[in-house]
């Protein structure tokens, strides 16, 4: 891909205080504070599938839009929220 190309496709940083979803959901992503974490495992192994298929697909690194991540860099987003969360 060309340099003019990547650099349509970039993302513009985000700028905004997120510490916000540590009190309410976050309606962007789905994440909600008041998840019971006894919970967390079974619903990372039921999501497993689902990021299997999307991750699968060929156009997983491509961005829809230059404003939308593609589904590698949610998942990531996710692996690191869950890492890190």
């Amino acid at each position: 891909m060309s340099s003019a190309k990547m650099a349509d496709m970039t993302i513009e940083p985000d700028l905004k205080d997120w510490t916000w979803v540590l009190e309410r959901p976050c309606t962007e992503c789905g994440f909600s504070p008041d998840v019971d974490v006894r919970a967390v495992p079974a619903r990372v192994r039921d999501m497993v599938p689902l990021w299997a298929d999307v991750l699968a697909r060929s156009d997983a690194t491509t961005r829809p839009d230059p404003a939308t991540w593609s589904p590698t860099e949610y998942a990531c987003h996710v692996r690191e929220g869950l890492l890190h969360g």
